[in-house]
């Protein structure tokens, strides 16, 4: 489509996905993520596949907002102005409340929610001059339900109340934003719950009604859509890509109803 399309957490399981999608799509990427390395491998194989001028590396921490407006302005006057900010990365720490310390919150907190309102900060005013773009978030399920992780769920579920913010406030300029909330992804992400349990994502099925995970592409395909002018009308809106999990409690529901389904 000949946009530029900037993609943080690029490295990771689900940013890798985007990246290569919105390549094939015929977008020019700036990929931008903290690992020089892992950067320098993603850009070779892209460029190898698609040409080298399809894919800039960015090597930054989202946790320095300077930083962020200086790499990515570096990249803007490579490539040219941001069409589509992908703000997809994350991590999580403490898994409940008595495995969170200061320290770990405050980490995923700073990550998941200032790293993200410093990438969109980097992009805005351009948007706003040229009226136009699109603000593609990467939330989670965890943002719309008690599922473990609180630091990095309290982040996901104010990235939705920013998303919201950010649409209502920059529409008038022709902007977009949107935010997708995966359930579970089969990423490397997960390979130290894999380790604990090996059923994991086995003893998982039964939460889900569709009895299935969500993969990189599946998530991809929801953040192209919502980036194209195929959703030229669709912005604010909290989209789960969870396999169903969220549409409700399906064991609990059985006991309630003594029904089986």
């Amino acid at each position: 489509m000949d946009r530029v399309v900037l993609v943080t957490g690029a490295c990771g399981g689900i940013g890798s996905v985007l990246c290569e999608r919105f390549v094939e799509a015929g977008d020019t990427v700036l990929a931008l993520d903290i690992d020089a390395a892992a950067l320098q491998a993603l850009s070779a194989r892209l460029g190898a596949q698609q040409g080298a001028d399809k894919i800039v590396p960015v090597a930054v921490d989202l946790g320095d907002a300077a930083a962020v407006q200086q790499a990515v302005a570096a990249a803007v006057a490579q490539r040219g102005p941001v069409d589509v900010l992908v703000a997809n990365a994350g991590a999580a720490l403490g898994a409940s409340l008595a495995t969170t310390d200061a320290v770990s919150w405050q980490r995923d907190i700073h990550l998941n929610l200032n790293g993200t309102y410093h990438t969109v900060e980097a992009v805005r005013a351009s948007m706003i001059e040229r009226q136009r773009g699109a603000l593609v978030l990467i939330g989670s399920v965890n943002g719309l339900a008690a599922l473990g992780h609180p630091a990095y769920s309290a982040a996901k579920a104010g990235l939705i109340s920013y998303t919201k913010a950010l649409a209502i406030e920059l529409g008038r300029h022709g902007i977009r934003a949107n935010i997708v909330c995966p359930g579970t992804v089969k990423t490397q992400a997960w390979q130290a719950r894999v380790d604990k349990n090996p059923q994991v994502f086995e003893d998982l099925k039964k939460w889900y009604p569709l009895r299935d995970f969500a993969t990189p592409d599946d998530i991809a395909d929801a953040v192209l859509f919502l980036a194209s002018p195929q959703a030229r009308v669709i912005t604010g809106v909290a989209l789960p890509v969870d396999g169903g999990l969220m549409a409700g409690n399906r064991l609990m529901a059985q006991e309630l109803t003594l029904e089986s389904f």
